[in-house]
């Protein structure tokens, strides 16, 4: 089996390559050719996977890659996915988020209308949710435009299915971390501040709404669902998530414990870091993909803060040793 991963550098693209690779597959990813190539998340795969360069900004790049590589499956995680960039940078996210997923069902749809194409939804989507906890069927209220982008990228994909008989599924998946998780992220944010100020590279750090809630899993499970997904007989959308909420302050907390630290002496609030319409309570119910699927999450939310404050603290502790 071959199978093409879009965003194979990011957290998920390098979970979903190394799980793809333990199943025999042979996996090509598609990057952009830019001034700094970041490979760190793949480089312990980087000999046993193949890079091809293509842009989703690029309609024939893509279909190119598609024709020469002729894989049985596609797996779309590029994305310009951090929230707050969406406001800064709305018509760029929606080139990326909408319009891209709409490049690669096209170039599905011209080359080979058999392959299995996975997109990546996102519990963005429900925004200001109008159910709790929300399913496939709650309706989407998107708050951000990153938001509004993958509502787009998600209807477009369910009409090419429709329309053309393309296998194309939508995972919605709910905050999944990891250690390999962008720091511009704010679990990633918390664990990597935690580490600085238990070696006292830093004494505060700061937060915006701490109140805020959020259904966080691991990266590293969720990337089997969207495996999963494509091994169906029938193409459909799943909600994959934990079906348990935590807010900021939960994650602030078991972060700071995990180091032996009392998280209120070091955190600070700041109101530059709240966004302009915020998203107060995510909360998914996978019981859909439980079913079909026969998925469920193995790694608990304590047990993956842990795991990235241990690995962000290991990660300071050696950059200062380089340093002496």
């Amino acid at each position: 089996m071959k199978a093409l991963i879009t965003g194979i550098t990011g957290q998920d693209g390098s979970y979903l390559a190394e799980f793809l690779l333990s199943k025999g597959y042979e996996v090509f990813g598609m990057v952009r050719r830019s001034s700094t190539e970041k490979f760190d998340r793949i480089n312990h795969i980087i000999d046993k996977i193949k890079l091809k360069q293509g842009d989703l900004l690029d309609q024939l790049s893509i279909i190119r890659i598609i024709e020469e590589i002729q894989p049985d499956e596609v797996y779309n995680l590029a994305a310009q996915s951090f929230v707050p960039t969406s406001w800064q940078q709305p018509v760029l996210t929606a080139e990326f988020d909408a319009v891209g997923v709409t490049r690669i069902l096209e170039a599905i749809r011209l080359v080979n209308k058999k392959i299995k194409f996975y997109q990546a939804s996102s519990s963005e989507m429900f925004g200001k949710t109008q159910e709790v906890p929300q399913t496939e069927k709650t309706p989407f209220y998107p708050r951000s435009p990153y938001g509004v982008a993958k509502v787009y990228g998600h209807w477009i994909t369910v009409n090419y299915r429709e329309s053309y008989g393309i296998f194309g599924c939508s995972g919605i998946l709910f905050n999944h971390e990891s250690p390999r998780r962008g720091l511009e992220f704010v679990t990633r944010k918390v664990t990597d501040g935690v580490a600085k100020i238990k070696l006292a590279l830093a004494d505060k750090l700061y937060l915006g709404n701490l109140d805020a809630q959020r259904d966080w899993g691991y990266a590293g499970d969720y990337v089997e669902a969207m495996w999963l997904m494509l091994q169906q007989k029938e193409p459909d959308n799943y909600v994959v998530a934990t079906g348990i909420s935590h807010s900021v302050k939960d994650l602030v907390r078991v972060a700071f414990e995990t180091v032996g630290l009392d998280w209120e002496k070091y955190v600070k609030v700041d109101q530059n870091l709240v966004r302009p319409a915020e998203v107060d309570h995510l909360l998914g119910d996978a019981s859909y993909a439980t079913k079909k699927l026969g998925w469920k999450p193995k790694v608990s939310f304590e047990q993956m803060i842990k795991m990235m404050a241990e690995y962000d603290l290991a990660l300071q502790q050696k950059i200062l040793k380089h340093k002496d």
